[in-house]
């Protein structure tokens, strides 16, 4: 089985560092011309010459800050006068910080919705048109094994991704009648800044070392480690490929079998 994406344009969100990256990279590797989208500029161009070109690809990024909503739609309605079809869309946003619930402001619930469900909103309301025209569209949402089951002192993250998967699900049925589909990969405890981000002010907050932390980690994992951004990175390619045709509206984790659920 041979997975191609060569013909189509992805626009992946988050793309300078972790998961979003390493998407990226495995969307050019396959043939797909990529556009990175981040608010990191600098970053932003360092990974656009990281990305395959032997495919003759034309790569290109969009600097965006997702805390800005109505500056977003601008620039994504910009960019379409440039590259007026989108194929694929890789949502993927920066978890809110973690906390309890309880303690959690009105204000970080208001800024996490606007930053992962609206800002989704306005990337599908922008790209779906062109989706529908080239009969070719894929909408990949990167969230969270929360939507299964709530992880502890993540209470804004647990309340905003279950809306986003929700939002997906309604959005699935929709759409589904043009051939395109719509699907959430829920990652585990995947090696990146975030995962760090939670494992440091765990340590700091249970004042022991973040190694204790991280072991305690793993041991709640069947598989005993955390992934690497490849490996949700390999969903991806594979949803957004013509393989994946009927798949959608799906939960998939890619969490060493950590939830506890089906």
């Amino acid at each position: 089985m041979q997975i191609s994406l060569q013909g189509k344009r992805a626009f992946v969100c988050g793309a300078t560092q972790g998961i979003g990256k390493a998407i990226a990279i495995q969307f050019a590797k396959s043939g797909a011309s990529v556009t990175l989208c981040a608010r990191n500029e600098k970053a932003l161009k360092e990974v656009v010459n990281e990305l395959d070109q032997s495919h003759h690809q034309e790569h290109s990024y969009l600097c965006a800050d997702f805390s800005k909503p109505d500056e977003l739609k601008k620039l994504v309605e910009a960019y379409t006068r440039n590259f007026p079809i989108v194929h694929i869309l890789v949502n993927n946003t920066g978890g809110p910080n973690p906390g309890s619930i309880v303690q959690a402001t009105s204000d970080e619930f208001l800024k996490a919705f606007q930053m992962h469900l609206m800002c989704n909103h306005i990337l599908v309301q922008t790209f779906l048109p062109s989706m529908i025209n080239s009969k070719y569209g894929r909408i990949i949402n990167i969230i969270s094994t929360s939507v299964k089951q709530p992880l502890p002192n993540l209470g804004v993250s647990n309340t905003i991704r279950a809306a986003v998967a929700n939002w997906s699900k309604t959005l699935a049925n929709e759409v589904a009648i043009y051939g395109i589909t719509v699907n959430n990969i829920l990652p585990g405890a995947t090696n990146t800044q975030r995962l760090q981000q939670i494992i440091q002010q765990k340590a700091l907050k249970n004042n022991v070392s973040p190694s204790i932390v991280e072991e305690e980690m793993k041991k709640e994992i069947p598989m005993k480690r955390f992934a690497q951004p490849e490996e949700p990175a390999y969903l991806a390619t594979f949803l957004a490929s013509p393989l994946a045709a009927y798949i959608t509206g799906t939960n998939i984790p890619v969490d060493g079998g950590r939830t506890g659920c089906l």
